[in-house]
């Protein structure tokens, strides 16, 4: 909220990026089917929204032409990719025509393309597009969902991939979850 004494100073795109990059997110795969052909693309911005409905929501680019297709789909799956997956999500991140050719997948009971050996799939329907600047958020309805592997997901941190580590981060204090590398990079790969 802004009062008449404040000044609105524009926010720099690179500080932006740099505090927002301070927020770790995981690392989901939005798949669906347009005009019979399979789809999908790497989103970071995938949550829950409500449980009373079930409802998610993810926010694609609105330049995205990946997205464009996707928006014509009747059903979509969000894949949320494991720790293990790295090659998979730099597959569905290109720009390739068929970026499903060498990922393994599957057409789910919903109608839409499931990614095998994700952490969890969430059968969807959009339902709402919400303008939000140079993004949508996509509301969706949830039919179904599943943990498909209970493994560590994938995470995107601070311009870098990465995991969890294998140290309970529960039981060790800040300067300890460093040394002991509870975060540790997968991957520089810019998402």
């Amino acid at each position: 909220m802004t009062t008449s004494n404040q000044i609105e100073v524009p926010i720099e795109p690179s500080v932006y990026r740099t505090v927002m990059g301070h927020y770790p997110t995981g690392v989901a795969v939005v798949t669906g089917f347009d005009e019979g052909q399979p789809v999908g693309m790497v989103v970071g911005t995938f949550t829950a929204v409500s449980m009373e409905p079930p409802l998610v929501a993810f926010m694609p680019q609105r330049t995205s032409s990946t997205y464009a297709r996707l928006a014509r789909a009747e059903t979509l799956c969000i894949n949320v990719v494991a720790a293990d997956q790295l090659e998979l999500c730099r597959t569905m991140a290109g720009r390739g025509e068929d970026k499903f050719a060498s990922v393994e997948w599957s057409r789910s009971e919903h109608g839409a393309p499931h990614l095998t050996d994700a952490v969890a799939h969430v059968h969807c329907r959009g339902v709402q597009q919400v303008d939000a600047g140079d993004h949508w958020i996509v509301l969706c309805e949830v039919l179904a969902m599943e943990v498909t592997r209970p493994v560590t997901p994938l995470l995107f941190f601070q311009g870098s991939y990465g995991r969890f580590a294998d140290v309970p981060a529960a039981r060790l204090t800040d300067e300890e979850l460093v040394d002991h590398g509870w975060w540790s990079y997968t991957s520089d790969f810019p998402m």
